[in-house]
């Protein structure tokens, strides 16, 4: 791979990427050369607190993996998965504080699918819950009928 000189290239181009925290840019070195860099938005840190008390930082991979696992394919695309993850974020952060419980991230994860699918939100509230009866789906549904009324 090439190395590039950034400090004394010369921006051609600039646009935002379609999340709004992304800016690409278009350069061109002193030789000519032309090359791509991007600029994101850095967010601080988060440390997720585990129901067993034990801390990790936040993995947008892991919260992403969670979901599709539970939801399956409720959603039509990729992108929807997404937005959805980067919604939760957005939320997370929003919080103002660097520990978070699983719980908290669980929580959110519910109120975004409550709003995007309601199958998907019940098919994640089992896991999330752990239910081991039908009284437990029954009660759930119940709940989501009584937030919609």
């Amino acid at each position: 791979m090439a190395k590039f000189d950034i400090g004394n290239s010369r921006v051609i181009e600039s646009r935002e990427v379609g999340d709004g925290l992304t800016i690409r840019r278009r350069r061109e070195a002193p030789d000519g050369t032309r090359f791509t860099t991007y600029e994101r938005v850095e967010k601080p840190n988060l440390a997720v607190i585990k129901k067993n008390g034990v801390r990790e930082l936040y993995e947008r991979e892991k919260l992403a993996s969670a979901i599709k696992r539970s939801v399956g394919k409720f959603f039509s695309s990729e992108v929807e998965v997404e937005e959805i993850i980067s919604d939760i974020e957005d939320e997370l952060y929003a919080l103002g504080e660097t520990e978070i419980t699983s719980k908290q991230i669980g929580e959110k994860v519910l109120d975004e699918l409550a709003k995007r699918n309601e199958v998907a939100y019940v098919r994640f509230a089992s896991v999330f819950y752990k239910f081991k009866t039908l009284d437990d789906f029954v009660k759930i549904l119940e709940q989501r009928r009584k937030q919609r009324a």
